[in-house]
């Protein structure tokens, strides 16, 4: 029946063929009934058999998705690899740019990059022996911009060098680290103190140029500045950096000619490097403003070097307002100037939180505005204090001692260092040295202090202790000596080289007792040459003899006038004494004549010794 069956039915062959045991099996095929019956009623169709409809025509959306199956599959690549398939010519996605899943895609990939770019960095600072490995994260965590740095020049050498074309992308994030320098650069910044948020910051403010570090470097040792402040002067040098070696050669000649001299420059800029990121038309406007102030070459070169900062940190409505401020305690336009030089520190301390707080206080202890301004002419560095902690324990301090409250004001007056001396260092030890050594009483020691406060500045052990060992070898006793302090507390104060010539003076030529020195202590503070000789000398021309209070004190024509006076009591007395010898045997000698040679002697004996 088969062999029957003409050729042009392959489709009936296939299905009336009975398969060999030994043949392959395959699926079994059936059509519908009807259509086998009508073909085998109706011999005309079957060589045209009934085909089923067509299907519809594909959706745009399945053509895409076939389209998108039939694509080749990308190459495997590096983890973070940035290269995507080639999407269809034509299509809407290539026009209009990345997808936001492209973009999800491409912000993985780059997270992924920078990821691999720092494990290659801490890899190759670990092998460097930079430090720990903690050090070393936390460093590599600051180093953010260098980082992305890698990323960038590692792709760039897949097409820039051949040689490195065919290595992975952690490979050449190593070998761009290792020409870098950045580890012997780490080195060096590590060996010269900085600590590794310095590096970070050098690091990433010279936009990954380290050749451009060392020439600074160079360059900064060039104009003296020590190894020791060069990484402070790279890390908080700002932007001057990325700025030419021309311009920073002009800001340095610029200074040079207001009298900063070249062997101070190091200094200067390694207290204060912003000076380097100033551009010369700032720089000007704030030497003009020291300038108009009185400023010559010499004062702003030395206020330059003793305090960089006032030039190139504050801003300059900050120095605007502090000197009119200083200006409110009557200074001058030249000696606002003066003072700057002298103490240029001013300029860096706060006018609400400082200056303020300070006048509030010396106010109430009674210190006017003059007062106030002598001290700040005498010692700025008051100004410069904290007062809570400073000033407010000294005062009180002297208020313990016995200074009355109404004089401390007098004594802060008359001598203002004393709110600058360490109170445990140097205050207390003078006021327990004069109680013990010195034999002051406790009831008088505020009052010594009141009318010589100067005495807290003198130093015990060769001031002090050489003077009272001094007086104590004249055989003034320990008490005595306490008295004459009090009466005199300046007597420490003198050198003992200027004391002896006038001690053996009253002793061998004027023949006085030592009696007379203690009586009078403010005898050591007159002048041998010029008042005590031509006042002795003037004494023993007329036979006259004082004391020394009335000796040397007042002017030479109060000093000339007791000694007319004392020369005519004498005369009186030498008269009234001459008359009883005379009229002795007359009886008209009265008692009145008696009682006025009495009086006379009387006054007579008050002046002469």
């Amino acid at each position: 029946m088969a062999a029957a069956l003409p050729h042009s039915h392959p489709r009936l062959r296939f299905l009336l063929h009975t398969p060999s045991p030994t043949s392959r099996r395959r699926p079994h095929l059936r059509l519908p009934s009807f259509v086998a019956v009508s073909r085998l009623q109706n011999p005309t169709t079957a060589t045209h058999p009934v085909l089923p409809p067509p299907a519809p025509p594909p959706s745009a959306a399945l053509l895409a998705a076939e389209g998108a199956s039939l694509a080749p599959r990308r190459e495997p690549r590096f983890p973070g690899s940035l290269s995507s398939p080639t999407s269809p010519a034509g299509s809407a996605s290539a026009s209009a740019g990345l997808s936001e899943a492209e973009d999800a895609v491409l912000r993985r990939a780059l997270q992924v990059r920078r990821a691999v770019a720092a494990e290659a960095l801490v890899a190759a600072l670990g092998g460097g022996k930079v430090g720990g490995l903690t050090y070393i994260k936390n460093l590599t965590a600051r180093m953010g911009p260098f980082v992305d740095r890698v990323v960038v020049e590692a792709a760039a050498m897949r097409r820039d060098r051949p040689d490195l074309a065919h290595m992975s992308f952690n490979a050449r994030a190593k070998a761009y680290i290792q020409e870098s320098g950045l580890i012997e650069l780490v080195k060096w910044f590590k060996h010269n103190s900085m600590t590794y948020p310095q590096i970070a910051k050098v690091v990433c403010a010279c936009s990954g140029d380290l050749g451009k570090v060392r020439r600074m470097i160079k360059w900064l040792r060039s104009i003296y500045v020590k190894g020791d402040f060069l990484g402070r002067v790279l890390a908080n040098g700002g932007s001057f950096l990325n700025r030419s070696f021309e311009e920073l050669e002009e800001i340095i000649g610029y200074l040079e000619s207001l009298g900063v001299r070249r062997d101070w420059i190091g200094y200067v800029v390694s207290r204060c490097p912003q000076l380097l990121s100033l551009s010369m038309d700032e720089l000007g406007t704030r030497v003009r403003f020291y300038t108009d102030l009185g400023m010559d070459e010499k004062d702003f070169g030395t206020m330059v070097y003793d305090y960089p900062r006032v030039l190139g940190f504050l801003s300059l409505e900050e120095m605007n307002s502090k000197v009119q401020y200083l200006k409110e305690f009557g200074l001058s336009a030249q000696e606002l100037g003066k003072l700057l030089a002298f103490k240029p520190q001013l300029m860096a301390c706060s006018i609400e939180e400082r200056w303020k707080p300070l006048v509030k206080y010396l106010y109430h202890l009674n210190i006017s505005r003059d007062g106030m301004k002598r001290m700040l002419m005498v010692q700025p560095t008051i100004f410069c204090l904290d007062l809570e902690t400073v000033i407010v324990p000294k005062v009180q301090f002297l208020m313990d001692i016995g200074v009355r409250s109404d004089a401390i004001g007098n004594v802060l007056v008359k001598f203002p260092p004393v709110l600058t001396y360490s109170l445990y260092k140097k205050i207390r030890p003078v006021v327990i040295f004069l109680l013990t050594k010195g034999g002051v009483k406790q009831d008088d020691i505020g009052k010594v202090i009141a009318l010589d406060p100067q005495l807290l500045g003198c130093s015990i052990a060769h001031k002090l202790e050489v003077s009272v060992k001094y007086f104590r070898s004249l055989g003034i006793y320990h008490f005595v000596l306490g008295q004459m302090i009090a009466d005199f507390p300046t007597l420490l104060r003198y050198n003992v080289d200027i004391l002896r010539p006038k001690y053996q003076y009253l002793r061998r030529v004027m023949v006085r007792p030592l009696k007379d020195l203690i009586e009078f202590p403010r005898f050591f503070s007159y002048s041998l040459e010029d008042r005590i000789e031509p006042r002795h000398q003037t004494l023993v021309a007329n036979r006259i003899n004082m004391k020394l209070r009335y000796m040397l004190t007042g002017s030479d024509e109060e000093f000339a006038q007791r000694v007319r006076e004392a020369v005519e009591r004498r005369a009186r007395f030498e008269a009234r004494k001459a008359c009883p010898e005379t009229f002795s045997g007359s009886s008209e000698t009265s008692r009145e004549t008696e009682a006025s040679v009495a009086a006379a002697c009387q006054d007579s004996m008050e002046v002469v010794d």
